[in-house]
């Protein structure tokens, strides 16, 4: 299939691992240059080189917390700077839902509630307002934001509002 994104650039939160490295790869192997951005250096650093072996484009790792508004603004500045233009956002930056046994309503404290959107909503708007202005400047851009599964099925009590959120 030709989706037409050689030479494009595209920025994938949660590239490291899961829905977020596929998505990645995918996008690479299509001649997307693909920057990466993620918590942990060290996979991380393991799918950057596994993209860039697979697909022959560039593809860069930033090592990023979208809960953080000051990271995320200057990781995009960085990207904009090395790969000069920003086409495609995808959003899949998130705790994993699903893992482990959910705690109940009654043990869900607000800092766990807060700490779990500040990443995955905070961390889509945070993200794509720092694009925008490289995709409206540019005439065109597209905005993905991957929500989850327990968006429309029962999932953890925060997991399904943090998706539904999205």
């Amino acid at each position: 299939m030709d989706l037409e994104l050689k030479g494009k650039t595209a920025i994938v939160t949660g590239g490291s691992r899961g829905i977020g490295k596929a998505i990645a790869l995918t996008l690479a192997q299509e001649g997307a240059n693909v920057a990466i951005l993620a918590r942990d250096k060290s996979s991380l650093d393991a799918a950057r080189t596994q993209i860039a072996k697979a697909a022959g484009v560039m593809v860069e790792a930033y090592s990023t917390d979208t809960g953080d508004d000051a990271a995320v603004k200057k990781t995009i500045a960085d990207i904009a700077s090395v790969f000069g233009r920003i086409d495609i956002l995808v959003n899949c930056a998130a705790q994993p839902g699903g893992q482990g046994k959910p705690p109940s309503l009654t043990e869900i404290t607000n800092e766990h509630f807060w700490a779990d959107m500040n990443v995955k909503v905070m961390g889509y708007l945070r993200t794509s307002r720092e694009v925008a202005p490289h995709m409206i400047k540019a005439g065109s851009g597209r905005i993905i934001h991957v929500s989850g599964l327990a968006a429309r099925s029962t999932g953890t009590i925060i997991g399904s509002m943090r998706n539904v959120a999205v």
